[in-house]
């Protein structure tokens, strides 16, 4: 089990033979924008550690507002530069060094609606801006599963060539976002990998400490979006920088997910059965759901290294124990697309 938050650090950043691979094949600095999210510090390190084991200088540099305390700190001692800025700010991008690779990892969906002029702003201008800055770069770039519509779980989930159909205003945002990396893609023939996640597993958010906390509290588990996709973070980004050398123009499209349409209810009882609680549930399974198909990337990759089993096991242990949480629900069970 994961002891500690040291530990959990350990291991969401411990590289993998497919990320070594591909930093000997994508050389250069790497600027990751955005560090300060959920996944930023998680991916800084494990190219921090993936680029030390392969030998020779390279620069990791994290940029961020850095809000939450120490962070900025923490990645400082882990060999990673930091930059505090708001990217917003004039000439914040013009004040960046220049790198080879820069990993775009800037978004906002929660708070959305009723905000949804600066969604927009950081979903779609921002993509634009950093292009023109970074036009000879190879960029990788996060975007989300929600540009899909919601699909029959008898599908296994659409495949990157499947056409988009985004519910809701930060969904139009985030396929906005795509969009612009396309046309500055093809008119400057910038190489660009382009991420589609969900959902991120991290043993202090995400769709099981969501679902394992309400088995804990007691709380009815709304059953409507009956199935999920997951994937440990540590896989996530693993697979996220594997795509480095692949970028190209136009873009490089890639789900990044879990090879298993999951349950809610299965998600529930195991978890139930491990934390000696029973799960309560109310509403019933609809038959169409927000899923991605995975299949590319285990085909390029292989498997993630952490499986559903294990995953569940982790969570489960940590939420006894009473480990750090976010408290910032994944919110997987909005069907409607207001965040």
């Amino acid at each position: 089990m994961i002891e500690d938050l040291e530990d959990l650090e350990e291991v969401l950043s411990r590289p993998t033979p497919s990320v070594a691979e591909a930093l000997s094949r994508a050389t250069g600095d790497i600027l990751v924008l955005g560090v300060g999210g959920k996944m930023g510090p998680s991916l800084a390190r494990l190219a921090r550690r993936a680029a030390d084991a392969a030998g020779g200088p390279r620069r990791i540099t994290g940029v961020s507002r850095f809000s939450q305390p120490g962070l900025q700190e923490r990645l400082e001692s882990w060999g990673i530069k930091t930059h505090s800025l708001d990217l917003f700010d004039p000439g914040a991008l013009e004040g960046l060094p220049d790198a080879e690779n820069v990993v775009f990892m800037v978004a906002r969906k929660f708070g959305s609606t009723g905000s949804e002029p600066a969604t927009w702003a950081t979903n779609s201008f921002l993509p634009g801006a950093l292009m023109q800055r970074f036009p000879r770069s190879r960029i990788l770039t996060f975007s989300t599963g929600n540009v899909y519509p919601l699909t029959r779980v008898d599908s296994g989930g659409p495949r990157e060539d499947h056409a988009p159909g985004p519910i809701g205003e930060y969904a139009q945002s985030c396929l906005a976002r795509e969009r612009v990396f396309e046309h500055f893609s093809r008119r400057n023939r910038t190489p660009v990998s382009l991420i589609r996640l969900n959902y991120a597993i991290d043993l202090r958010y995400g769709v099981l400490v969501d679902v394992g906390r309400k088995v804990l509290r007691g709380e009815p588990i709304d059953l409507s979006m009956g199935h999920v996709n997951v994937i440990w973070q540590g896989d996530a980004c693993a697979q996220a920088l594997s795509s480095l050398p692949l970028s190209d123009s136009p873009p490089f499209v890639l789900n990044v997910t879990g090879p298993e349409v999951v349950s809610i209810r299965s998600l529930a009882e195991r978890l139930g059965k491990r934390l000696g609680r029973e799960p309560l549930f109310e509403g019933k399974e609809e038959e169409l759901s927000l899923l991605s198909n995975a299949s590319l990337a285990r085909e390029l990759f292989g498997p993630p290294r952490v499986g559903l089993e294990e995953m569940i096991a982790w969570t489960a242990d940590w939420l006894r124990r009473g480990g750090e949480t976010y408290g910032k629900p994944t919110r997987y069970e909005v069907r409607d697309g207001r965040f």
